[in-house]
């Protein structure tokens, strides 16, 4: 639609002419229960848009997203929509200095998880609502000026169904039948919020005092689906915020400013959250309806602490454009893990981080779309897809590596500086780097250069020479990188030799900190250190790079990688012996084996999870067509013994039950998973409760044991959101050229899904175990993509083109697919070539690797 895709070139201009001095919306949401013949569905939406302009008599455009537009006035003269709306946006000519804008316009509600999204929960038939508009979706709900620069003071209305509870950003109280909303602080159009419906809510309250003496007050809300309630561990939840909240005010010298906290835990959201001051929102998988491990309550404590951090970085301070996008997530993802570690129960977090974090930021910098910490946002498509773990994760691994490199104090004090110099403003690289360059007295400039305006991942290699009484002579830290992003970076590290005890325990007895710089750098304060079973680079986690081993400390992980007694090495060593096996440097069934030997020895729950997902992918993507069969029989059988000896009860025995179920495909592993489910088998101490039968029956399912009917029954058996979910991946699973078009129809050839039953078609479409059943829809999918990207929202055509590649049509012949596709596509939007190329990459890294594990068997 001409319009709907903002330009930075466009938000520049604009933002140069006009400044917003407040807004005044009104939602009448009553339309959203009840029976409708509308197709779309749509609520009312009045907004009164007060603005200036730096020039008199000239014209700009204010943005809107609806399908109809009723009344339109500028400055007191009506203006018609016909000639003035366009679909996405609203011509305003003839300017005067100060200007009213009033919009009446017929919105769309939504079921693609953008802008006003309307969901019906099967279990009881009630409806809830909520937004989400990052980067540019408030359009689709209200008319404004969507860019972040443009920040101004919001005043909402919400006219709900009776019965109905509606909240905002800021505290709402119900005058005369509508919801009425205090006015917000300065803020940017994508961050504002409405939800609401007939949620469950839990109140609480946080309050300190400053040494002034001044006491801040904070009402604190969470909120869930009635359907969940039983399941809501608020209390929880709450002790986070608090705690999360505790550490911030100790650390960033600026009180909370807005106002109350609520937290929405809603159905159908495309993220994990949303930072919308005062009212923040979650998926609601944050509810945890059956066991989990602590690896959830930590990922929930995460993203909880990732958002408030938000509040400072993010919303009182918010970047000018989506080039700066890193300057809120990468500070979040680290302030996320940082006040988890030091504030919460979670005191592994750096774990995790290390092993789960970074690994998203290792993939994303080796994609030939890799870019810049700092990138180069030309307009609202880009932005969409900048959302990624070089924008989060390597942007949190820079800052952490920034941490050790200009000192915690410097950072902080940088931090506080930075909120009280641009409180409610916007602002761009140069600005937090001239306060870090205050507070450090390092170069921050050329950091910047290295770090955060350049792309690529360095390799970093221990050299070890020994002398002839067995002690280190000299040891260097080789400093390599790729041929497309050559860039050698200053690096902040610990390098750490390891080696065995008499009771056989790994363990480390020196450490040396340093800067690496350049191609070779001599760690000299090791030169006389006894031999090394292990020299760890990049102990302690301090950069961001790829750790390389020498071949002495190769061979010792091979055979005593579980002997390793400090967790974070551990993972570190697990992290780096993955990237080599996705760089086709160690065959995939050498990491399997792996695996299967030293798993069942990892105590951090978290490391286990992720080495399961690896293992997987390793034998779906990485190993040799040949030896699929006989690794996948491998990994079910080791599988299933850790899975019988786990501790009775505990979350190691739920993690390999999930495992065991995920890897399983013999007849006998089959039966197993059956008398599970039907309670004729039993695991002493496994409670198969309702999110673990579901995932029982995913694989019986695509293995053709579960059959439609089995599915109804489940679905009875848990006629909830979450059960609908599971059960359309689960029969989008089934093994049937008929199941499969059906599937394929559902998600391509229409759009009645909502986007949560989109991304559950997609998931149970594509089966390892199912490669020749679904190679015909390898070319559909190529002569569809350009049509499903043009026609649907962008949430849904990423879903679909990322989800539907045919990644496991692993041969040359796809991959020559992609190119022509590329190749005779060259006019294709921007966004689209990205995605397909991406997975291009990814399908030419599986063929290499397979290539490497093919090498090893020979």
């Amino acid at each position: 639609m001409p319009g709907e895709n903002l330009s930075r070139d466009e938000a520049q201009e604009r933002a140069a002419l006009l400044s917003v001095d407040g807004y005044e919306v009104f939602l009448d949401l009553r339309s959203a229960i009840g029976e409708s013949d509308q197709e779309p569905r749509t609520f009312r939406s009045v907004t009164t848009l007060r603005f200036r302009s730096a020039e008199p008599g000239a014209t700009s455009f204010a943005d809107l997203i609806a399908p109809s537009v009723t009344a339109l006035s500028l400055n007191g003269r009506d203006l018609d929509p016909s000639e003035v709306f366009d679909g996405t946006r609203i011509t305003l000519e003839d300017l005067a200095a100060e200007n009213e804008l009033v919009v009446d316009a017929q919105c769309a509600y939504s079921r693609t998880g953008e802008g006003m999204h309307r969901f019906v929960d099967p279990e009881d038939g009630e409806v809830y609502l909520y937004t989400q508009y990052e980067p540019a979706d408030s359009r689709r709900v209200f008319a404004n000026f969507e860019q972040p620069d443009l920040k101004a003071p919001f005043r909402f209305e919400v006219q709900a169904p009776e019965g109905w509870t509606a909240w905002s950003n800021g505290a709402g109280e119900l005058t005369d039948g509508v919801w009425k909303f205090a006015e917000t602080k300065p803020i940017s159009t994508y961050i504002t919020a409405i939800v609401a419906g007939p949620y469950h809510y839990v109140t609480d309250s946080y309050s300190r005092t400053f040494d002034d003496g001044t006491t801040l007050d904070i009402p604190l809300g969470a909120m869930c689906r009635k359907g969940l309630a039983k399941h809501f561990d608020a209390d929880d939840v709450f002790l986070v915020t608090k705690q999360g909240l505790d550490f911030f005010h100790d650390n960033f010298d600026y009180p909370y400013p807005f106002g109350k906290y609520d937290q929405a835990f809603v159905p159908e959201y495309n993220l994990g959250a949303m930072e919308n001051p005062g009212c923040v929102t979650f998926r609601e998988e944050f509810i945890f309806r059956g066991k989990v491990t602590q690896a959830s309550y930590e990922r929930r404590a995460n993203v909880i602490l990732h958002e408030m951090a938000h509040m400072w970085f993010g919303d009182l301070v918010t970047m000018r454009w989506w080039d700066d996008l890193w300057l809120k997530e990468s500070f979040a993802d680290f302030m996320g893990s940082f006040s988890m570690v030091e504030a919460t129960r979670f005191t592994n977090g750096w774990i995790t981080f290390a092993n789960n974090r970074k690994a998203w930021a290792y993939r994303a910098d080796q994609l030939p779309s890799t870019h810049p910490v700092t990138a180069d946002i030309r307009d609202l498509e880009d932005a969409k897809l900048n959302f990624d773990g070089i924008t989060y994760a390597k942007g949190a691994s820079v800052l952490k590596q920034l941490v050790a490199y200009a000192g915690r104090d410097a950072f902080l004090e940088g931090a506080r500086r930075y909120f009280k110099r641009h409180a409610y403003g916007n602002t761009r690289l140069g600005d937090l780097l001239s306060v870090l360059e205050e507070t450090s007295g390092r170069d921050m400039a050329s950091w910047s250069r290295a770090w955060l305006e350049t792309a690529g991942v360095n390799s970093l290699t221990p050299q070890v020479l020994l002398n002839a009484e067995g002690r280190i002579t000299e040891l260097s830290v080789v400093q390599e990188a790729a041929e497309s992003d050559p860039e050698l970076r200053p690096h902040r590290v610990a390098v750490g030799l390891y080696r065995r005890t008499p009771e056989g325990e790994l363990t480390r007895y020196a450490r040396a900190e340093l800067d690496v710089e350049g191609p070779r750098t001599i760690v000299s304060e090791l030169a006389g250190e006894e031999a090394p079973d292990l020299v760890l680079v990049n102990d302690d986690d301090l950069t961001y790079c790829k750790i390389r081993f020498d071949e002495t400390s190769l061979d010792t992980l091979r055979t005593h990688l579980g002997d390793l007694t400090d967790p974070l090495a551990r993972a570190l060593c697990w992290s780096a012996l993955w990237n080599l096996t996705r760089d086709a440097l160690m065959p995939a069934r050498d990491f399997i084996g792996l695996v299967l030997r030293f798993a069942g020895r990892e105590s951090d729950i978290g490391v286990l999870q992720m080495l399961h997902t690896w293992a997987d992918s390793a034998l779906t993507f990485y190993a040799a067509p040949e030896w699929r069969e006989e690794g996948g029989r491998a990994l079910a059988e080791g599988a299933l013994r850790e899975l019988r000896i786990a501790e009775p009860g505990s979350q190691h025995q739920l993690t390999w039950a999930r495992f065991f179920a995920a890897v399983a495909s013999s007849a006998a592993d089959l039966q197993l998973l059956q008398g599970l489910l039907e309670g004729t088998a039993k695991i002493d101490g496994l409670d198969v409760d309702q999110e673990l039968r579901w995932s029982l029956l995913g694989p019986l399912a695509a293995h053709g044991v579960a059959d439609e009917r089995a599915l109804a029954a489940e679905l009875v058996r848990d006629d909830t959101a979450s059960g609908k979910r599971h059960q359309v991946r689960c029969l989008a699973a089934r093994p049937s050229e008929a199941v499969k078009a059906q599937a394929w129809a559902s998600v391509v050839e229409s759009d009645s899904l909502s986007n949560a039953l989109v991304a559950a078609t997609i998931s149970g479409f594509a089966q390892s175990s199912q490669r020749e059943l679904i190679a015909p829809y390898a070319p559909l999918y190529f002569a569809a993509i350009e049509r499903v990207w043009a026609e649907r929202s962008i949430q849904i055509g990423m879903d679909v083109v990322k989800g539907l590649f045919p990644l496991l049509q692993d041969d040359q012949g796809t991959l020559d697919a992609a190119d022509l596709w590329l190749a005779s596509h060259e006019s294709a939007a921007p966004a689209l070539r990205r995605l397909v190329l991406e997975a291009r990459d990814d399908l030419a890294r599986s063929l290499r690797a397979q290539g490497c594990d093919s090498a090893a068997a020979s």
